[in-house]
């Protein structure tokens, strides 16, 4: 993932990183610094990214934006079900993934997050 978006997908947005191997990680790292995005592999062992996605949706009042990467176009269920702001395919296409987690953090900062969320889930249900 880090590979396919680089440090600086777009003029002004600066990445920078963190990684955690689990829920449990992941959730130290949200309560510790302030986390914008969170790049989930919907393919991960043993904890996958979808269940992470789904329980930091429930579990925090204002969670980061999450984004998942699915494996197989019929997996779009799985990650509307995650309720995440985004989905990636993979393999991921270092333009549309780049543009896609700049949409998402200008999206967050500008507040408009919770209605790009409902378009979103409208939008994939639809692949359902």
């Amino acid at each position: 993932m880090r590979s396919a978006i680089g440090e600086a997908p777009a003029e002004g947005v600066r990445i920078e990183y963190a990684v955690a191997g689990g829920y449990d990680e992941a959730v130290a790292l949200i309560d510790k610094y302030e986390i914008d995005l969170v790049l989930l592999d919907g393919e991960a062992q043993p904890a996958g990214g979808l269940g992470i996605a789904r329980q930091l949706r429930d579990e925090f009042d204002e969670p980061p934006t999450l984004a998942v990467v699915v494996a197989r176009d019929a997996d779009r269920w799985l990650a509307a079900w995650s309720r995440a702001d985004a989905v990636l395919k993979h393999p991921l296409n270092p333009v549309t993934t780049g543009q896609t987690v700049v949409d998402l953090l200008v999206s967050r900062a500008s507040g408009s997050a919770p209605a790009q969320r409902a378009a979103l889930y409208s939008s994939l249900r639809e692949f359902a």
